[in-house]
């Protein structure tokens, strides 16, 4: 499990095909120094098992449904990825619970900062930036005003939510500690839902579905209607 607080980024120094899975190799001192053969940990938003670590460089298998989910099939060398290890159990929760269990790609539709850059209060390294994402339609329906979200990893919480898109308030310590500030407009970024907003949702898929199957000529004739 995860909080969606990121320790660092990563960056992406191949993705290979091996005649089977495609083998991802991330440059990261400091997170792979910590991690051994066989260890989890978040990798843009994607729950990952890290191979063949060393204190420089860790690789992750990406199975088909990670490829097929997930942005990380579509990155290319010298790209930026979060990084961030399991939350150890005991530990405060800085962020939201965050799986690692990608729910679809979003879209970045802008990444703006707050103070227009003509404002001649504007500073880059100290404004704030308003994030819109387009989400997926099998996505939506977790997505809910001042509710959580996980993008990139990044635990943020909705401030409005526009047809199809969200947008989110960030702060100039995550836009410069995250890969935000490396992406350009346009590209794939990984989302998860809130879980605790998942389980709401399927708790009340399941009360409707009992309430409709309740709702029979037998039920109504015995409750005198």
């Amino acid at each position: 499990m995860f909080t969606g607080i990121i320790e660092q980024t990563g960056t992406l120094v191949s993705l290979k095909d091996t005649g089977g899975v495609r083998r991802l190799t991330v440059e990261a001192p400091g997170v792979a120094a910590r991690l051994r053969e066989g260890d989890s940990l978040g990798v843009s938003g994607v729950c990952l098992t890290a191979l063949d670590v060393d204190p420089t460089y860790f690789h992750a298998d990406l199975a088909q449904e990670t490829l097929d989910r997930t942005s990380l099939g579509a990155l290319k060398p010298g790209a930026k990825v979060n990084l961030e290890l399991p939350t150890a159990a005991g530990s405060p929760l800085g962020g939201h619970v965050v799986q690692g269990h990608v729910d679809g790609c979003g879209e970045l539709v802008a990444l703006e900062p707050v103070i227009s850059p003509e404002d001649p209060n504007f500073n880059k390294e100290t404004t704030d930036w308003t994030l819109k994402v387009r989400v997926p339609a099998n996505v939506r329906k977790w997505m809910v005003p001042k509710g959580s979200v996980a993008i990139e990893g990044i635990s943020l919480t909705i401030a409005a939510i526009q047809d199809d898109t969200i947008s989110i308030a960030i702060l100039p310590l995550t836009y410069w500690r995250t890969n935000l500030h490396s992406l350009a407009i346009g590209a794939p970024v990984n989302v998860e839902g809130d879980v605790v907003v998942k389980l709401a949702y399927a708790e009340m898929q399941e009360k409707q579905k009992q309430s409709a199957l309740d709702l029979t000529e037998a039920w109504l004739i015995a409750s005198g209607y």
